[in-house]
């Protein structure tokens, strides 16, 4: 229950992002943006917060997060998106406010999900 609960919270973070940059930016339609959202926030959960976070820092983690959301967003948009002028920036800037929001949920996945006793 607590790795349902953290991906709905990755999830939603993620949309709320997604939404905002691409849906607003370049037109996305709500399905693209739920495929993208799913995506990556499956790989995302497994890599940055199931593998990497345990075993190195909250800064690892974070920087891998926003690799992956940078290079799925970009090359998801590439294949989904009709309006790929700026989608390099849009995805530079859309794995960025991830990476933020990453930051934190990163804090909350070592306390509740992990239980890591180390500061992160």
């Amino acid at each position: 229950m607590e790795h349902f609960k953290a991906f709905a919270i990755k999830g939603v973070m993620t949309l709320v992002v997604l939404y905002l940059v691409l849906g607003l930016g370049f037109a996305a339609s709500p399905g693209d943006l739920l495929v993208i959202t799913m995506l990556l926030g499956l790989l995302s959960y497994i890599a940055g917060d199931l593998m990497i976070l345990p075993k190195t820092s909250n800064l690892t983690a974070t920087a891998a997060d926003f690799l992956l959301a940078f290079f799925m967003i970009w090359g998801l948009g590439m294949i989904l998106f009709e309006n790929t002028n700026s989608l390099l920036a849009g995805s530079l800037f859309a794995a960025f406010l991830i990476a933020m929001g990453e930051w934190f949920f990163h804090s909350y996945m070592a306390d509740k999900v992990l239980h890591i006793n180390r500061k992160i």
